[in-house]
């Protein structure tokens, strides 16, 4: 026989229910310590409502492009024994905003000088020196700087 969930306690499968995540997601993040399931004598995982809200915030931060270790990081944040507060996510989210703020300045620079690379259809280096005299970016080191960085020296 089945053993009976404590109450205010939700078994794993109430928790995939609500969520959307597979069983396995939610045991994967609990063995990471994202969240902290509580134990019965038996070995089935429970939890608190408040690690639907934990998991939501590892979808989407998980969707923004955060790593596990980042989202883990920011998790440490809130307390594992209590329903966190507006305060703690307040916490937590002032240490996502500086790593959103640079990601959508990058989304914006890369949509306002992509489509000018990408638009022209000569794909080669010569009409790049429009971007790129002489190939000045080449002396600041490697990768699409002209596009991800705030600032180039290129002129």
């Amino acid at each position: 026989m089945p053993e009976p969930t404590p109450k205010g306690l939700l078994s794993i499968g109430e928790v995939a229910a609500r969520t959307g995540l597979a069983v396995s997601a939610i045991r994967y993040y609990d063995d990471e310590g994202l969240i902290a399931a509580r134990r019965t004598p038996g070995g089935k995982r429970l939890f608190i409502r408040s690690d639907i809200r934990r998991l939501s915030f590892i979808l989407i931060a998980q969707q923004l492009g955060f790593s596990l270790e980042e989202i883990r990081a920011q998790l440490r944040e809130l307390p594992l024994e209590r329903t966190p507060t507006k305060r703690d996510w307040e916490k937590i989210s002032r240490g996502f905003r500086a790593h959103l703020d640079a990601r959508i300045g990058m989304l914006e620079r890369l949509r306002d000088r992509l489509d000018g690379c990408i638009g022209c259809g000569c794909l080669s280096l010569d009409a790049c020196r429009l971007y790129n005299p002489d190939d000045r970016a080449g002396a600041s080191g490697t990768g699409p700087r002209l596009v991800v960085q705030k600032s180039v020296v290129t002129g």
